[in-house]
């Protein structure tokens, strides 16, 4: 996995272009924190790599829900209990 800032991208374009599908995935910082990812699209494999990626999100996204519920002891609430945290949430928006 290679880093790439983001004054790489503005200074030497064609060099990271270049690079993209011998490397297969770049990771774009500023100021040396990860902001973004760069992999190579096709036209012909285009929704099946958006639908990969967003499908890995929402994994990840669940995922962070659940240890958040287990750390904040709310992993073994009733079927109740969570239609009413639900309706309460709803009801506040």
């Amino acid at each position: 996995m290679k880093f790439v800032t983001v004054r790489d991208i503005r200074t030497t374009p064609a060099k990271i272009w270049k690079s993209l599908p011998e490397e297969q995935e770049l990771i774009l910082t500023n100021n040396g924190k990860p902001i973004a990812l760069i992999t190579p699209l096709g036209e012909n494999d285009l929704e099946q790599t958006l639908t990969a990626v967003r499908t890995a999100r929402a994994q990840s996204a669940i995922q962070q829900m659940q240890l958040s519920s287990i750390r904040n002891n709310l992993s073994q609430l009733s079927i109740e209990e969570i239609e009413a945290e639900i309706s309460n949430t709803r009801k506040s928006r």
